[in-house]
């Protein structure tokens, strides 16, 4: 099947750099006129993928918005990661798992093992318990050809309290992005890649050697702009993969509508 690095670079020539957010919040439930349950989060979810699931590289469910149905909801997410692959589109699923020894192996397991229910071709993990905390989530990319997305410098004000604060060796964030890059030098399939929010006017740290995908969200509602990138990423910005949520699904239910506001996006 390829690494994951090779099909995100296949299906990106294809279809062009863009990441679709699967992020049904219950106000978007109401504007698409479903009701509040797990039924209306599949109609609103599997119909945006049936919808543009053919027109987009790479879709971003957050898992947030599925766990709060309970099993119902988890039960919509397999299924919605499900029509993703069927669509030949790449999967990144956004939940920020981060955590120390079996309980990390048990995430790793859950969202990056062969088999799985709700195995992602990528996901995002969290390194503030430590970098090396993620092993698992390493091996278990490798081992699958699947991806991670490390947590580097989000697209939340909040984070700079964190990520800005200064090591002995620089900034977190710096040795975050530092550790990743030399990681998948040694790796034979280069699937660590960062999330680097697209709402600052700085980035405050610098990506220019970093060797893999840049997952930028926060493009949209949140702030960022897409016209921004290349000044906010400079060289970096051909990892760049710019994830645009609600400023998609506003345009639904209608597909025809879906597929207007994805393509204007693309055009950008």
């Amino acid at each position: 099947m390829g690494t994951y690095r090779q099909r995100l670079r296949t299906v990106v020539e294809q279809r062009g750099a863009l990441v679709v957010g699967i992020d049904p919040h219950p106000s978007l439930l109401d504007a698409w006129g479903l009701a509040r349950t797990a039924s209306g989060l599949e109609n609103c979810a599997r119909g945006l993928v049936e919808a543009i699931g053919d027109q987009v590289a790479v879709f971003k469910p957050q898992s947030a918005f599925f766990e709060t149905y309970g099993s119902a909801g988890i039960a919509v997410l397999e299924r919605v990661l499900a029509d993703i692959r069927d669509k030949g589109a790449i999967s990144i699923l956004d939940v920020k798992r981060g955590d120390i020894g079996s309980t990390m192996d048990a995430y790793a397991d859950a969202y990056l093992a062969e088999g799985s229910p709700l195995a992602a071709d990528a996901i995002t993990i969290s390194p503030y318990l430590g970098f090396g905390s993620l092993k698992p989530a390493f091996e278990r990319a490798v081992a699958n050809n699947r991806g991670v997305y490390v947590l580097a410098r989000t697209s939340n004000p909040e984070g700079g309290q964190v990520q800005l604060a200064l090591g002995k060796d620089g900034s977190v964030v710096q040795e975050i992005i530092d550790a990743a890059t030399e990681l998948n030098r040694s790796l034979p399939t280069r699937c660590i890649g960062l999330v680097i929010g697209g709402t600052h006017t700085s980035l405050g740290c610098d990506v220019s050697e970093f060797n893999g995908s840049i997952l930028v969200p926060g493009i949209g509602v949140q702030g960022g702009r897409l016209e921004d990138l290349p000044g906010l990423f400079g060289d970096a910005v051909r990892h760049v993969l710019p994830a645009v949520g609600r400023g998609v699904l506003s345009a639904g239910p209608d597909a025809a509508a879906l597929r207007r506001r994805v393509a204007d996006l693309l055009a950008t």
